[in-house]
């Protein structure tokens, strides 16, 4: 069984993340895919505001999820400790996911000894499958 891992805030689940779902899974035929949830605190460090829901009622969603094997809180500080805990095979990054943690992954994975394959995903029309969009615009996932 090949472990694939994403990370992201999720504060709704939408076809674009079932997109990245489905991506994820089919970077090998024998998957179980792991959801990196964001830490309230994390995320509002990152975004500069907080999560419209609690980061247990965010991982629940995800675990409940019928493409989610298991959904997990990141970490408070860093993100390496989840991760190695985690062991994943592949990482797999959203297309719009950058900054210092995505700059410094790879680096940061070898000083702890990991060495998953790291892909990027294929963005799912992001004009419309974008949760700060659908918020705005007060549409809700079908």
């Amino acid at each position: 069984m090949i472990k694939i891992m994403i990370f992201g805030t999720f504060d709704m689940i939408h076809k674009g993340h079932e997109d990245m779902f489905r991506q994820a899974r089919s970077l090998a035929d024998e998957s179980r895919l792991i959801v990196s949830v964001a830490r309230d605190s994390a995320a509002k460090r990152h975004r500069g505001f907080a999560p419209q829901n609690v980061e247990e009622k965010r991982r629940a969603a995800l675990a409940a999820h019928p493409l989610v094997d298991e959904a997990i809180l990141g970490d408070e500080e860093g993100y390496i400790a989840h991760i190695t805990a985690a062991q994943p095979d592949i990482i797999a990054l959203g297309y719009d996911q950058g900054g210092e943690y995505v700059e410094r992954l790879e680096e940061e994975l070898k000083e702890a000894g990991l060495t998953p394959t790291i892909v990027r995903l294929k963005p799912f029309q992001p004009e419309i499958y974008k949760t700060s969009k659908l918020r705005d615009s007060g549409t809700l996932p079908s």
